[in-house]
């Protein structure tokens, strides 16, 4: 399964609040996400970087399942207001970090 990393922003003052946005995330939220075909999905934050890890079988799949997925939209407008996303504009997904490293 291949694995996939992002960066965004939590806006400053919103740091507790993202979290506890994500200690009660909505199980219908994490329902779309397995349905998408995420796992193992992490996400750090160090200062109001967030560093996001996850893994997918089929990564067009996926971003294809979440751009039409409700629930998804809906977290996302709900997430907006305390976070910076940058949109990649010809993926209109996050922007995605190329892997420099790997170690088995």
């Amino acid at each position: 399964m291949a694995g996939y990393a992002w960066v965004l922003e939590v806006r400053p003052g919103y740091e507790e609040e993202y979290k506890k946005r994500h200690n009660e995330i909505w199980p219908e939220m994490l329902e779309a996400l397995r349905k998408a075909g995420i796992s193992n999905y992490n996400i750090f934050r160090h200062g109001l970087t967030l560093f996001g890890y996850f893994e997918t079988d089929d990564l067009e799949a996926t971003k294809a399942a979440l751009a039409v997925d409700p629930i998804n939209a809906k977290w996302a407008e709900w997430m907006g207001p305390i976070m910076k996303i940058e949109i990649d504009e010809q993926t209109q997904f996050p922007f995605l970090l190329p892997k420099q490293f790997y170690m088995a």
